[in-house]
C-alpha cells in the first residue's frame, strides 16, 4: 500500500490565489484538494495550521558539476538537490554544454549519468555551442527522443563556447521545426573579450575588472540582437539572468509588440550590487565574480519592478559553485576567475524576505515566480507547480515566521562561502516533499542519494499554437504578373 500524508490547517497558495484547503498526498502525487477529506487509514497527518502550502520551487538556471574555465563546480547533482531541498526547492534544470566541436549527444548521455545521484527530479537544457549537419540531426534525436525542448546560446565566451551569428540562426530555425525554446545569455563576446584587454592592460587585474569588462551595454546590445533575430525566425525566446536596464528594455519593448519573449532574473541580481568587487579582501570580492556582474542599484530597483509587472516572469540561481582555491586560479589576473556564484538553497527564502514581506509580491506572485512560470513555459505543467489532483506532490509547507541567518557554517551547499553572509530572513520552509516524501522536516535533510528522476519535457509548449498561428499569418506572398514584352 502506497503512504499517504495529508497536509492540514493551512492555506494553499497557488499562482492564481489562495484557499484554505487541505492537501492528501497518496504515493508521489496529489490525491485531493479540499475539505473534509476522505483520508485512508494510517494517514500521516502534518498540521500546517499558520503555514503556506504550496507548489515546490523550481529553478530553471542551474549548473552541478559543470567543467568551465579550467576547473569543475565544486557543488554535484546530489549534494546540490539536497540543499535546493533545504530551501523548499523540488527541481532543478540544468544545463549540458558540449565543449567546441563535442558531439552533443555524447555530452548529453554525460551529464545524464552525473545526474544520476539527484536527491530531487531534474531536467536539462542542451547548449548549441557549434554548429553542423550532425548537431541539426541531434536536436531532433534530443527532443524527440529524450525529452529535451530548450537549447541555450551563449553570446559570450569568445574561443571557448560563444556562439557567432550563423550559429544563432541555424539553431533558431532548427529549433522552430521541433518546437523548442531558445534560451541566450546575452553577452556581446566580442566587445567583452576587447574590454576585458583593454582593462588588463590598465594595470585593473582584480575583481573589480571584471564588471567594468562587462558594462550593461555589453549585455542591451546582445538582448536586442538576440531577440530581433527570434522576431525575423519567428521563435519564442527566454532570456537568462536578466540583470539591467538595457536589457530590460528590450524585453519590455519586444513584449509590447506582441513578440513571444520570455525573461528570467537571478534572486542574487535583486539583491547584490556591484560595490562587492571593490571589497579590500581579494578573495571575498572573487566570490562574487559571476556573469552578467551585478549591478548598481538603480538596475536593481529596474528589476524588482519588473518582476512585480510579469516582464520577468521566473526567477532562477545560476547555481554555479566555486570554492576560494578555486576562485584563486585569477589571483592575478581577474579574466581567469572562475565564473559563478552558488544560491539554490536561499533563493525561495530571500525572495520571499524581500519580495513578499516588502509588498513587492504577493504570495501568489511568488508562487508565480519562483515555480509555476516555470513549470508552464518548460511544459512540465500541471505535473509539476501546481497544487491539483494528479500533480506531482512537490510540496513545501512555508512557514512565513520562521527566521534564519544565511551563513556558509550552516547552509548545505557545497561551497565555503555565501553570498548572503550574515542575511536575516523571516520566511523559510519548514517542511519539503518531493513526490510525495519528506526531504527537509525539522532543519534536517532527508534526502536520498539517487532519489531524483528525469523530467521530460514534451515540446510545442502551449505559447507556440499561438506563435505558429502568427508565423502563418506573416507568411510572405508573391504578387502574380503578366510577363513584360521585351523593352525596345
Amino acid at each position: 500500500m502506497s503512504s499517504s500524508i495529508l497536509l492540514r490547517g493551512g492555506t494553499v497558495v497557488r499562482a492564481t490565489g489562495e484557499t484554505r484547503e487541505d492537501v492528501l498526498v497518496v504515493g508521489e502525487t496529489i490525491a485531493a484538494v479540499g475539505t473534509n477529506l476522505d483520508v485512508p487509514a494510517g494517514t500521516r497527518t502534518i498540521d500546517a495550521g499558520g503555514a503556506y502550502v504550496m507548489p515546490g520551487g523550481i529553478d530553471p538556471h542551474t549548473h552541478m558539476e559543470l567543467p568551465f574555465m579550467g576547473t569543475v563546480a565544486s557543488e554535484d547533482f546530489f549534494t546540490g538537490t539536497s540543499a535546493g531541498a533545504a530551501g523548499g526547492t523540488t527541481m532543478c534544470i540544468d544545463f549540458v554544454i558540449p565543449a567546441p566541436q563535442q558531439d552533443i549527444l555524447e555530452a548529453y548521455h554525460q551529464w545524464r549519468g552525473w545526474a544520476e545521484k539527484a536527491a530531487l527530479d531534474y531536467s536539462f537544457h542542451v547548449a548549441i555551442t557549434w554548429w553542423s549537419d550532425k548537431v541539426r540531426q541531434d536536436m531532433h534525436t534530443l527532443v524527440e527522443d529524450h525529452g529535451v525542448n530548450s537549447f541555450k546560446h551563449f553570446m559570450a565566451y569568445k574561443n571557448a563556447i560563444m556562439c557567432d551569428d550563423e550559429t544563432l540562426v541555424n539553431s533558431f530555425s532548427e529549433a522552430a521545426k521541433l518546437g523548442a525554446l531558445c534560451t541566450v545569455h546575452a553577452e556581446n563576446g566580442e566587445l567583452v573579450h576587447r574590454l576585458q584587454q583593454a582593462i588588463y592592460d590598465k594595470g585593473i587585474h582584480g575583481p573589480e575588472g571584471h564588471p567594468l569588462s562587462r558594462p550593461p551595454e555589453v549585455e542591451g546590445e546582445a538582448a536586442n540582437r538576440a531577440i530581433r533575430i527570434a522576431e525575423v525566425l519567428g521563435v519564442p525566446l527566454y532570456l537568462v539572468h536578466t540583470s539591467c536596464i538595457d536589457a530590460l528594455e528590450a524585453l519590455a519593448r519586444a513584449r509590447m509588440e506582441g513578440q513571444r519573449v520570455f525573461g528570467e532574473v537571478l534572486a542574487q541580481h535583486l539583491l547584490i550590487d556591484e560595490s562587492v568587487y571593490r571589497h579590500p579582501d581579494w578573495n571575498h570580492a572573487a566570490h562574487y565574480v559571476m556573469s552578467p556582474p551585478f549591478r548598481s542599484k538603480e538596475h536593481q530597483d529596474a528589476l524588482w519592478r519588473a518582476l512585480q509587472a510579469g516582464v520577468l516572469q521566473t526567477t532562477a540561481t545560476d547555481h554555479c559553485c566555486f570554492c576560494t582555491p578555486q576562485k584563486q586560479m585569477g589571483i592575478d589576473d581577474f579574466r581567469k576567475i572562475p565564473n559563478g556564484t552558488a544560491g539554490l538553497e536561499d533563493r525561495m527564502t530571500v525572495l520571499w524576505h524581500h519580495g513578499v514581506r516588502t509588498g513587492r509580491l504577493t504570495p501568489s506572485e511568488f508562487v508565480a515566480a519562483t515555480s509555476t512560470n516555470a513549470a508552464r513555459i518548460f511544459n512540465i505543467h500541471p505535473k509539476k507547480g501546481a497544487i491539483q489532483v494528479g500533480a506531482d506532490a512537490d510540496l513545501v509547507v512555508w512557514d512565513p515566521d520562521k527566521h534564519r541567518t544565511i551563513s556558509a557554517k550552516t547552509d548545505h551547499q557545497n561551497i565555503d562561502f555565501n553570498i548572503y553572509e550574515g542575511m536575516e530572513t523571516i520566511g523559510n520552509p519548514a517542511i519539503t516533499l518531493s513526490r510525495g516524501s519528506v526531504v527537509w522536516e525539522n532543519d534536517e535533510l532527508k534526502t536520498v542519494r539517487g532519489a531524483g528522476r528525469y523530467v521530460n519535457r514534451p515540446p510545442f509548449a502551449d505559447f507556440w499554437t499561438a506563435q505558429r498561428l502568427r508565423n502563418e499569418l506573416a507568411e510572405p506572398t508573391k504578387v502574380e504578373r503578366e510577363r513584360p514584352a521585351p523593352a525596345e
